[in-house]
């Protein structure tokens, strides 16, 4: 009997043994001397086989290929794979493109909030460059067409398209969903980048603190919009850009309610808290929106870009302008920067896993209050109710069931 063809990447390892005596298989790493043993019945389809030479190997008659390595290996490593076992191919120094390297995302559509200037740019570019089709969410669609211009010069077929989006006013949000939804009736990835840093106390037209609003409330809001479109399209990822600053919140069960989140002007305010508080939000966000719409196929994560990154997010005070301005030979670039955004959009390695924070393309663990179930419900259902209470019951007319479990 003639040796069995096998591909490549199936040839027999080291280590590799076949008991014919309790039909077991046995794999043993050249390396570690890890060792795995699998029992029971082949996958379906799957058959086993010996040689005239004593031989054991595998056909695949579903596939019409054979080989040396027990499939049950195989079926076995994926069934225990869990998120430790990720291998990290990226670090703080890869950029947006490197991960992105080899890969097809033609067909798939993106939207990327603040995707004009800075991170979400280089975002952009990115997927763009991949063969991602973009739609820029930006609040000045002059700006918007600039970028789109300056990436058709290096990439002339780029599928990029510009669509308004204020996060200051939660009309313009339902308006852009609205648009967005007739106009392209998918939604592959959603990156929430845009976000504003160091602005004395102000209110939007809606009424709320506008930090709060630009960097939690209406991309809260534009998520659960976006919610039955993201669920047609499934498998979807839905990124939320938020900020090693999480750490340093103030917001716990006790006090996360709407005059804390979105102070009054006669309370007491500190520009820094409440930046730290709308990026808790976004990672429990994030991970709240997992437990509520994981199962429809939407993975959810959030992401920490890096420190201190040249992005323009201290624009709004010249004491940030020049602290950001003296560290910046010692930070990312803003392509390093995007690099964990664009793994979480398009990396196979997350793609079984959501509600996930990312740091560096590295999943790792956020604060403590992040994690808190109960924290990320009752942000939920503030959150929804300080939409209800501006927009009333019509706020959700894009979302069915919205406002999920």
């Amino acid at each position: 009997m003639d040796i069995p063809e096998t591909d490549s990447e199936d040839e027999m390892a080291p280590g590799w043994e076949e008991s014919h005596a309790t039909q077991t298989t046995q794999w043993q790493h050249p390396r570690t001397n890890k060792k795995k043993k699998v029992t029971g019945e082949l996958p379906y389809g799957w058959e086993r086989q010996i040689t005239e030479e004593g031989k054991v190997f595998f056909v695949d008659h579903v596939n019409h290929k054979t080989t040396y390595t027990d499939p049950r290996l195989a079926f076995a490593e994926e069934e225990t794979r869990s998120l430790g076992d990720l291998r990290q191919r990226f670090d703080s120094s890869t950029t947006g493109v490197q991960v992105l390297h080899g890969r097809d995302l033609t067909g798939r559509v993106a939207v990327v909030t603040g995707g004009n200037a800075g991170i979400g740019f280089e975002t952009v570019r990115s997927l763009a460059y991949h063969g991602c089709t973009v739609v820029m969410a930006c609040r000045d669609v002059a700006r918007g067409e600039s970028a789109v211009a300056r990436i058709h010069t290096q990439r002339p077929h780029a599928a990029l398209h510009v669509l308004q989006l204020d996060l200051a006013s939660l009309i313009s949000v339902k308006n852009f969903a609205h648009a967005f939804s007739l106009q392209f009736g998918r939604c592959d990835i959603l990156i929430l980048n845009a976000g504003v840093f160091g602005l004395p106390h102000a209110h939007t037209s809606d009424g709320f603190e506008v930090m709060f609003q630009v960097n939690h409330l209406s991309h809260f809001y534009l998520c659960l919009l976006l919610q039955p479109l993201l669920a047609k399209s499934a498998p979807a990822r839905v990124i939320f850009v938020s900020c090693e600053a999480h750490r340093f919140a103030s917001l716990d069960v006790d006090s996360l309610r709407e005059e804390v989140l979105s102070p009054s002007p006669r309370s007491p305010f500190s520009s820094t808290t409440s930046y730290c508080n709308t990026k808790l939000c976004n990672v429990l966000c994030a991970l709240e929106m997992q437990r509520r719409f994981g199962d429809q196929g939407i993975n959810s994560y959030a992401v920490h870009p890096g420190n201190a990154v040249a992005s323009g997010l201290a624009r709004h005070w010249w004491g940030y302008r020049l602290l950001f301005s003296l560290v910046q030979p010692f930070t990312k670039t803003l392509q390093q920067a995007c690099a964990s955004s664009v793994f979480c959009a398009a990396s196979n390695d997350l793609a079984r896993y959501g509600g996930v924070y990312v740091n560096n393309c590295v999943p790792c663990m956020p604060s403590a209050q992040a994690m808190d179930s109960v924290l990320g419900h009752r942000l939920w259902v503030v959150s929804l109710k300080m939409i209800e209470g501006v927009l009333g019951q019509r706020a959700f007319n894009l979302c069915i069931g919205s406002s999920g479990k």
